[in-house]
């Protein structure tokens, strides 16, 4: 007796029809016949009783019915325990602190939602750092700036950010118009991260492109320290958008730099897919999701996604 000639019984006993439930089923009436009869054939006893306008259960068809649909439900509480018990355990994922702005609550809120027995642990650090711990494999997941080659690595692209000039509106210098052009920041006083950001590298090409020498006065590594120095007046910095989720001050302006190669990729990573997780490979899913969605509904303001080519496909204004 098979699981599968149980679900057949119960749907034709529930539609009275051998016709309605095989092509609900996705059968044949023919091949439903055969099941059925195989199944009458090892019980010894016939099931249905079979009339001009459809079949009826028989007396031992009702009661068979009832424990079918005992046994059908058991088996379905059985798989999804097995499921879950599956999706369990600790999922460790490295992003950046401006990408984790944006993107770790509403993925650990998601993930509360659809998977509550996984416990996602967020890790905020350089992309050089996290490509470290996902290589000593002490991330599951990690979330970089670049598309470069691993063949041991699993590469989804998610997602292009366009960089903000974003200081003060009351700092000289301080460009206040709808955009503004790189070639005009050269006198505006700059906080960047160090050289060892690959947003720096970013923002130097893109100055070195249109000959013009940026007013770094200052370098500050930590994201909270450098937009306590914007919010202070002490310079503006060029950074996505997400940067500004970490100061409420009215003053503070983000202008888009009209430079449609001043962007970052973010790039998804992980171990091959035979090396994760079920609970890391159901992870990786929602935080695609979750940063797509976030982008569709407008919530990341001069982010697009990316497709597999890393072409952006869409765009938040």
């Amino acid at each position: 007796m098979e699981l599968r000639q149980l679900r057949y019984f119960v749907r034709v006993v529930e539609l009275g029809s051998m016709g309605r439930a095989a092509l609900e089923l996705g059968v044949t009436t023919s091949t439903l016949s055969q099941q059925i009869s195989r199944l009458e054939s090892e019980l010894s006893t016939r099931l249905l009783q079979r009339l001009s306008t459809g079949v009826v259960p028989t007396g031992a068809g009702i009661e068979f019915w009832q424990h079918a649909q005992t046994v059908l439900r058991q088996v379905e509480i059985a798989a999804n325990a097995a499921q879950e018990g599956r999706l369990s355990g600790a999922v460790r994922i490295g992003m950046a602190p401006t990408l984790a702005l944006r993107l770790a609550l509403p993925l650990i809120r998601a993930m509360r939602e659809r998977y509550p027995k996984i416990r996602v642990n967020i890790v905020e650090g350089l992309s050089a750092y996290l490509t470290v711990l996902i290589d000593a494999r002490r991330l599951d997941l990690s979330l970089r700036f670049d598309m470069g080659e691993d063949p041991r690595m699993h590469v989804t692209p998610l997602l292009k950010e366009y960089l903000y000039v974003i200081g003060r509106n009351d700092l000289p210098g301080m460009p206040l118009g709808r955009s503004t052009r790189l070639e005009h920041l050269a006198k505006l006083p700059l906080i960047l991260p160090s050289g060892r950001h690959t947003l720096v590298s970013i923002i130097m090409n893109a100055f070195k492109r249109r000959n013009t020498i940026p007013n770094v006065v200052s370098e500050i590594d930590g994201l909270n320290t450098l937009m306590g120095a914007v919010q202070a007046g002490m310079g503006a910095t060029i950074h996505p958008s997400s940067a500004v989720s970490v100061t409420n001050d009215e003053r503070i302006v983000l202008v888009p730099i009209a430079d449609k190669s001043l962007y970052r990729c973010s790039i998804l990573t992980s171990h091959p897919d035979d090396e994760l997780s079920p609970a890391a490979l159901a992870t990786r899913v929602v935080l695609k999701e979750v940063a797509h969605e976030l982008i569709r509904d407008g919530a990341w303001e001069g982010a697009s996604i990316l497709d597999e080519k890393g072409l952006g496909t869409s765009f938040a204004a």
